[in-house]
């Protein structure tokens, strides 16, 4: 039976399911950081790690006429020292409040500061958060809402912020090293940059760094299928491809007494339910090395492959217990997990479009930001398989056109390769830039580590790939975990120390 997967846009369906959990985007790891010493290294008070900073940046970097909006920023300096690096990283496609944690040694953020007498920066993406040129998220106001202003941003940053800590104004480029660091999204947008503008940062850190743009992305489920439990995998296939067969033979009986079985009889479109039943392999992009039984992903696995105590094989229960063990589930556990009091279609149908999640256009949406990048640069839809391989066909791209009407009048085709070619891609070849990624990340085949790229790793541009999950690398706890991580960890500490031993100031 071949692995099938059901066409959905990047994970979007629309959901009242927790931020970053489900949806298949490629997010950094939440971290919001715990208590650290509240004086640097000369005994000097610092502010805490949640205080807000505000920069003015550029508007349109190709039209400075416009003006300037208040792009928020953290920072902290516990482990400064004059003439050592200024680390900065943004979030990428998200709310940056609670990733202060990337300020401090929890992660390799921290580490390299730490190591290197460095400074570190949070920095929020612009028209996430409440870093918005505009004051709503309209398709006018979004087009300024690409890569490169994104690019750009961080370059203005660098070589025009004066910072609030002691000799912050004597520390741009030229004067100080920076190094750029990323995980996901924010991984590729650190390739990105120092590809587009080198020489602003001395060197960079890309975590699961998602650097190829591609259309169809339907190997996200690959290392899913290849890690998971076998057991779990062969009854999830049963049961899809038996959805799959009903499609197929346009079973709408068969299909009404499936969606019952899962409590979903109410959802309306067949699309929508295929959709509903991957947010359980979504879960598995939230999994971390230290994560045990408890995480969503194994209760629902063991949902299905326990019964009575004892575990099935490799092959699995088989059809019947997997549609109701997998159906009881959701029932029991997931659908209000997943909705909460909503009634189902108002919770997973995506096909109302006068729903709010398409209609509201107001700040801090990060459903809506980065669909507009999914649909016009990053692509990303994790589709079904090849054709000739078992797949659900959905007309999924519509969703564009759903949230964007007065942009898209018919469903959009992204300019990934216009994005390959000018930003890299998997071709990327920069110096200085560490590479890190994890076997278990299900955008592992759009990083520099994809099976089949057999992309050498150098010592200019080495590129490490430990055990992990998505981004595992960058948090100092996966480390002790794993220490496949901790090799990882082990040698970006040893390269950035090599690298900055050769950085010299301007004259």
């Amino acid at each position: 039976m071949m692995w099938i997967v059901l066409l959905i846009l990047s994970g979007l369906a629309r959901a009242a399911i927790p931020n970053a959990m489900l949806r298949g985007m490629p997010f950094l790891p939440k971290l919001s950081g715990s208590q650290r010493s509240l004086t640097s290294f000369n005994g000097t008070t610092l502010p805490p790690i949640t205080t807000v900073y505000y920069f003015d940046q550029l508007i349109d970097h190709n039209n400075s006429d416009l003006g300037t909006f208040q792009q928020r920023y953290w920072m902290d300096w516990e482990f400064y020292e004059p003439g050592g690096p200024i680390i900065l990283m943004t979030p990428g496609e998200t709310d940056a409040d609670g990733y202060e944690g990337y300020l401090t040694n929890e992660t390799i953020n921290g580490l390299i500061a730490q190591q290197q007498n460095g400074a570190t920066i949070i920095i929020e993406h612009r028209f996430f958060g409440y870093s918005n040129p505009y004051d709503n998220l309209t398709s006018q106001s979004l087009a300024l809402l690409t890569i490169q202003q994104a690019v750009d941003d961080l370059v203005y940053f660098a070589t025009t912020a004066d910072l609030p800590m002691p000799g912050g104004n004597a520390v741009k480029p030229g004067q100080a090293p920076w190094i750029l660091i990323g995980g996901s999204y924010s991984g590729a947008l650190t390739s990105w940059t120092m590809v587009n503008k080198p020489g602003i940062f001395w060197a960079g850190y890309a975590s699961s760094a998602v650097v190829e743009a591609i259309t169809d992305y339907y190997a996200y489920f690959t290392p899913i299928r290849e890690y998971m439990p076998q057991n779990c995998s062969s009854d999830v296939q049963a049961v899809i491809a038996y959805l799959d067969g009903m499609f197929t033979a346009n079973d709408t009986a068969g299909i009404q007494t499936l969606k019952e079985a899962f409590g979903l009889g109410d959802v309306v479109h067949v699309t929508d339910f295929a959709s509903a039943l991957q947010y359980n392999l979504f879960d598995w992009q939230s999994l971390q090395p230290d994560v045990g039984p408890g995480a969503m992903f194994f209760e629902f696995c063991d949902a299905l492959e326990v019964k009575d105590g004892i575990s099935a094989g490799p092959r699995g229960w088989g059809l019947d217990n997997a549609i109701y063990s997998w159906g009881n589930f959701w029932n029991t556990t997931y659908y209000s997990y997943v909705c909460g009091d909503e009634d189902a279609e108002t919770c997973l149908g995506t096909y109302n479009t006068s729903q709010s999640f398409w209609t509201d256009v107001s700040v801090n949406n990060a459903d809506r930001s980065w669909l507009w990048m999914v649909c016009n640069q990053v692509g990303w839809y994790q589709v079904g398989p090849p054709e000739g391989q078992p797949a659900i066909s959905i007309y999924n791209e519509r969703q564009c056109v759903n949230m964007f009407p007065q942009a898209f009048a018919y469903p959009p085709q992204p300019t990934t390769a216009q994005t390959d070619t000018t930003y890299g891609g998997c071709n990327v070849d920069i110096q200085r830039l560490f590479f890190a990624n994890g076997l278990r990340d299900p955008w592992r085949e759009v990083t520099v580590s994809a099976d089949g790229l057999n992309k050498p790793s150098t010592p200019s541009m080495p590129i490490y790939e430990g055990d992990g999950f998505h981004c595992s690398d960058l948090i100092t706890e996966n480390g002790i975990v794993d220490p496949t991580i901790a090799v990882v960890q082990e040698a970006a500490l040893m390269y950035m120390h090599e690298w900055l031993s050769e950085w010299k100031p301007n004259a």
